[in-house]
């Protein structure tokens, strides 16, 4: 029998709706795996079963009372990075600085998480302020790879990755401005989605970057990360993720841009073999694969550091000015850097930025996606 952390999220949702899974046996199954690994994988720093089991009742009561039709996330788990405001729980943003800083409201994706009725397990751990890799002079030790207890989880939000990697949760909630949901997910082994901007709302979530920052989930496979984004995000009139899954391919565009990473120095062979594998698969699904040329990947970095560096800075200056000691080294020496931006660096940016982005709609124009 599967145990019941390893259902997928629709399957659990099945259980709960047919009677043969409580949303308290689901939620203390969660429980107790949190228990047996996290010692190990660090990715849980703030579980309150107390709450986490009142939740779960609270569920329970709606899916006897048949509140469950529309609800696919009701009685479900999942978990948010340490960014995200949830009234009464403090929002460390894995920093010293945020010492005893109790939330008095809950996120907006907070109150969309309880009006879809999922159980909020807990707070999972980020590297500092979102900005920095792993390091030990934060509050709690960096999350590990699960695949290997050695290796790094790959981007700020790391005990979302470690969590779900980990089998502790099937969905957790992370933010992206360089990376930070993709990349873990891609070192993780599991499906990491960077929404369009605002579509899972930023507000009363610890900001990075105004401009680039996004809210995303961390799921085990792709039909839970697309469940996850459906029950929080703002859809108005948007389509609904779920919407596209198990269909055909038959006649979608798919743009290649192999030259962004194939003639990179420092790529992997192996990784480029991959990739052409992909692509072929992909065309033998009935695909339409189109070979599409993208601006410099390089200038992308660029403009990213500028901007992201720029509104980092803005971000934290009254505390650096007050208590820099409280930093950890390598977000100190992170933010420090934003110093040397002028004005004129950032309108250049900007500028390039908007260039940019008209170049990649272009292409998004002639296809449906991009392989890269």
């Amino acid at each position: 029998m599967t145990h019941p952390c390893d259902l997928t999220i629709a399957e659990a949702g099945e259980a709960l709706r047919n009677g043969t899974l409580s949303a308290v046996e689901l939620a203390q199954a969660h429980l107790e795996r949190i228990e047996q690994r996290n010692d190990r994988l660090l990715a849980f720093i703030d579980v309150n079963p107390e709450a986490v089991l009142q939740q779960a009742r609270a569920a329970d009561a709606r899916l006897t009372e048949g509140e469950c039709d529309d609800l696919p996330m009701l009685g479900i788990p999942v978990a948010l990075k340490d960014l995200f405001d949830v009234a009464g729980t403090a929002t460390t943003c894995g920093s010293h600085v945020q010492a005893g800083q109790v939330a008095t409201q809950d996120a907006v994706v907070v109150q969309r998480i309880q009006s879809a009725g999922a159980v909020l397990l807990g707070k999972v751990a980020t590297y500092e302020f979102a900005l920095t890799g792993p390091a030990f002079d934060q509050p709690n030790p960096p999350p590990r790879n699960p695949w290997n207890l050695d290796h790094i989880t790959g981007g700020s939000s790391s005990g979302s990755a470690a969590a779900v990697a980990g089998g502790l949760v099937r969905c957790a909630l992370g933010t992206d401005t360089g990376g930070s949901v993709r990349s873990p997910a891609a070192y993780c082994g599991i499906v990491g989605l960077k929404p369009t901007y605002e579509r899972l709302s930023r507000q009363g979530v610890f900001p990075l970057s105004d401009s680039l920052d996004h809210v995303g989930p961390l799921a085990a496979c792709v039909a839970d990360a697309a469940l996850c984004f459906d029950a929080f995000a703002e859809l108005a009139d948007a389509p609904a993720a779920t919407q596209w899954l198990w269909k055909s391919l038959a006649g979608l565009r798919l743009g290649y841009g192999r030259d962004w990473f194939a003639d990179d120095p420092a790529v992997d062979p192996q990784a480029v073999t991959a990739m052409d594998a992909a692509a072929s698969q992909l065309s033998l699904l009935e695909a339409r694969i189109e070979p599409v040329d993208l601006p410099d990947y390089d200038l992308f970095e660029a403009v990213g550091t500028v901007i992201l560096q720029a509104e980092a800075l803005a971000v934290h200056k009254k505390a650096l000015g007050t208590m820099p000691e409280r930093y950890g080294r390598a977000a100190l020496r992170n933010l420090i850097t934003g110093t040397v931006l002028t004005p004129e660096h950032l309108a250049a940016a900007r500028a390039m930025q908007q260039h940019l982005s008209d170049e990649m709609d272009a292409v998004l124009h002639r296809v449906d996606a991009l392989i890269t």
